[in-house]
């Protein structure tokens, strides 16, 4: 594991627990997936890349753009696929096939991911196969 990947599996341990509210990126106090990132991102860097407008729940369905790939391209490194990813990277997921990507997470060691959870709290979930099915991007926190 890259010494980034560490540090970034690390904060995001420290999240877990975190109640789930949308559009929040407040470490023990509230955060969507976005703000899990966005909170990880300040963890490392000090400040967030770019300003954030606000978002509705259900902003990728009706917008229809690559939102969240589209700033993953711009500020992340990619990744070819799963198979090279390690833990501390970053996955963007897609819930339908011709929908936005709209969720993401943080891969963690054996076959897990830390992701805030809809109505529930930052967790650490198992990348079982329907959640692999979803993966519509891999990236990795660029070294600063």
């Amino acid at each position: 594991m890259t010494p980034i990947n560490a540090r970034v599996l690390a904060l995001a341990q420290g999240w877990i627990g975190t109640p789930y509210r949308h559009q929040a990126s407040r470490q023990g106090v509230g955060c969507d997936c976005l703000g899990l990132v966005r909170g990880i991102w300040r963890g490392l860097y000090g400040q967030e890349p770019e300003d954030l407008p606000a978002y509705a729940p259900d902003w990728a369905e009706r917008a229809g753009q690559e939102r969240l790939l589209e700033a993953a391209q711009r500020h992340f490194i990619p990744l070819e696929n799963l198979q090279v990813a390690e833990p501390g990277d970053l996955l963007v997921f897609r819930f339908q096939p011709h929908f936005a990507a709209k969720h993401l997470g943080v891969l963690a060691p054996d076959q897990h991911f830390i992701h805030a959870y809809e109505q529930a709290a930052v967790i650490r979930s198992p990348l079982v196969p329907a959640w692999r099915r979803r993966i519509a991007g891999c990236f990795r926190f660029p070294e600063r």
